[in-house]
């Protein structure tokens, strides 16, 4: 069955995410005050409403406890708005409610009035750009649950012609290499690692590790 999510916000992230849902074939129905935002998502969305989502009756025609996933996307400019719109998606039995918190104090309110998931998108964003800055090699990293994370990692030039049997880099540095992104592999595509192939200087490496693992191997090789 296809999934429903229901998206109250429609500025720069909720666009970004309503688009995303929708190319993962999510039957996405959108919201926001602004005709003008509700516009752009329409030709992409199953359907594209304009109202403000704090009016309760309004919301509640389009029966959130139904939804799989809603997600309040209002942003910095509308805070208040937010945390009334979470609080009313939770009261109005929504299973799954995903909120935006602009700072720690948001994301607090939005947990206490019922939030399921809070998240920061320019926070998450800032803190993997730092990552790919101050780490020479990584492309990105992202955290797989509270204690491991996953990276991707350009080939350091001292593993060039070695094989990942060689390198033993479970053993060495706690860090496994789950897949290879290889240029001539169908553009770039992801693919199981072959330990006793050498790898490339193009490869990049996708990794598993605990937290600060990959760190401390970039420093080192």
């Amino acid at each position: 069955m296809q999934r429903q999510a229901l998206v109250l916000g429609l500025g720069q992230f909720g666009y970004a995410l309503v688009r995303e849902l929708a190319s993962h074939g999510v039957e996405v129905l959108a919201v926001d005050r602004r005709e003008d935002r509700v516009q752009a998502v329409a030709p992409f969305v199953a359907q594209a409403l304009t109202f403000d989502a704090k009016d309760e009756a309004s919301l509640k025609r389009l029966a959130p406890e139904r939804r799989d996933l809603c997600v309040c996307a209002i942003g910095d400019e509308a805070r208040e708005s937010s945390i009334i719109v979470t609080a009313l998606l939770r009261q109005l039995g929504a299973p799954r409610v995903i909120a935006r918190a602009t700072d720690e104090l948001h994301a607090r309110i939005l947990t206490l009035v019922g939030a399921h998931e809070v998240v920061n998108p320019e926070q998450a964003f800032g803190a993997r750009l730092a990552t790919r800055l101050a780490f020479s090699g990584i492309e990105d990293e992202l955290p797989l649950g509270g204690d491991l994370f996953i990276t991707e990692l350009r080939t350091p030039p001292s593993f060039v012609g070695r094989s990942l049997l060689e390198l033993a880099l479970p053993r060495l540095y706690n860090v496994t290499v789950v897949a290879i992104r290889r240029v001539d592999n169908g553009a770039g595509k992801l693919a199981l690692p072959d330990p006793r192939e050498p790898l490339r200087a193009d490869d990049l490496l996708v990794v598993v590790s605990p937290p600060g693992a990959v760190h401390r191997l970039t420093e080192r090789v």
